[in-house]
């Protein structure tokens, strides 16, 4: 058994640099929305009935998710803070355990496998895994789905499939995402004509905490858009496929960049890691920034001396509730720029020998 404090100490593992691309996707998502038979829907519930339907789903996660290999976190005893930092984390959107009683999560070892209860729907199943893996991403999804159902009968039509609060959801209430880093597109201005063809053939492109979220550091979410008349294993065919494409364009889109500017490209990943390096102050969006061209360097071969490992650790710890919980205390904005150009400071001069805690 662990609890909430202790996810700061740890990495979780879709941020491990492991998988295929793993310096182009940084992830990738399996969500799969389901409802409880009998139940209104999360917005049309009263308290008693959220709250059953939350006792439901853990009598239910506990015929096959040992409570000593998980976490199950009740959101309305939680703080902001709390709330905050598991949005850091991509194990809950920033909304949840805001609006309503009776949401609940249920969190695996290592962060891989999660279960978010009354949120949009009664039930949301999440698989990340690190680097470019939606298929293995959907077998886990897919396992767990078929657990769950052992101990409990879902909304099911036989014209529509699964029923969802979002009717976008409906069929086979299946979101795939990848997390895709595409700094080159965005430096030879093709970002917008690709993502644009990614929306023509039913894909949609997010931020990097999803839907209604800003892309920060060249990190974008692309996912399939529909799941109505569409197969599990179609959607993640043509998530794979789009992706491939995407992967394709930066590629060539860096391979550019090399060709005919070298040395301003260099330049700006050595100036990123000379700020990070001996900055004082820094802001949320600068570090991000800062480090998508490190990563970018990293991937184009300039950079050597760091792993993606340690990017993918700063990405997660310089955010502002990964800040507050470490130093166990809110604090303002200011405080954090300095707190965090600090903690990037001793990360980027010790590397990896002191793992995921910087003290």
């Amino acid at each position: 058994m662990f609890n909430l404090n202790d996810l700061k100490e740890k990495l979780a593992t879709w941020l491990d640099g492991s998988g295929p691309h793993p310096d182009l996707v940084l992830s990738s998502r399996v969500r799969l929305a389901r409802n409880l038979k009998g139940f209104p829907f999360v917005h049309y519930a009263n308290k008693d009935q959220l709250n059953q339907i939350l006792v439901t789903v853990r009598e239910g996660v506990k015929d096959f998710w040992p409570s000593q290999d998980g976490l199950f976190l009740q959101m309305d005893s939680l703080s902001d803070l709390d709330k905050d930092f598991l949005v850091e984390r991509h194990l809950s959107s920033p909304g949840f355990g805001r609006e309503r009683e009776g949401g609940g999560l249920f969190v695996g070892e290592g962060e891989e496998v999660s279960i978010i209860v009354n949120e949009e729907d009664h039930i949301r199943i999440q698989v990340i895994k690190s680097g470019f893996q939606p298929q293995t991403a959907w077998e886990i999804a897919d396992q767990t789905d078929d657990q769950l159902s052992r101990g409990m009968e879902f909304s099911f039509s036989e014209r529509f499939g699964y029923l969802t609060a979002c009717p976008t959801n409906t069929g086979t209430g299946l979101r795939a995402s990848v997390l895709i880093h595409l700094p080159g597109l965005v430096l030879t201005n093709d970002i917008n004509k690709v993502l644009k063809g990614v929306s023509q053939v039913g894909f949609v492109v997010r931020g990097f905490y999803g839907e209604g979220t800003n892309v920060l550091g060249n990190l974008f979410q692309i996912s399939n858009q529909t799941t109505l008349g569409r197969s599990e294993e179609e959607i993640i065919e043509n998530l794979e496929r789009i992706t491939q494409q995407v992967i394709s364009y930066e590629e060539k889109a860096r391979e550019t960049l090399i060709k005919d500017a070298r040395d301003q490209i260099e330049d700006k990943i050595w100036r990123a890691y000379g700020i990070l390096r001996n900055a004082r102050l820094l802001t949320s969006q600068e570090v991000m920034n800062l480090l998508s061209a490190l990563r970018l360097g990293l991937g184009m071969g300039v950079i050597s001396s760091l792993s993606l490992l340690t990017i993918n650790q700063l990405l997660l710890l310089t955010q502002p509730a990964h800040l507050q919980k470490r130093l166990n205390r809110v604090i303002d904005a200011p405080e954090r720029d300095l707190e965090r150009a600090a903690l990037v400071r001793k990360k980027l001069s010790k590397g990896e020998e002191d793992g995921w805690n910087v003290q």
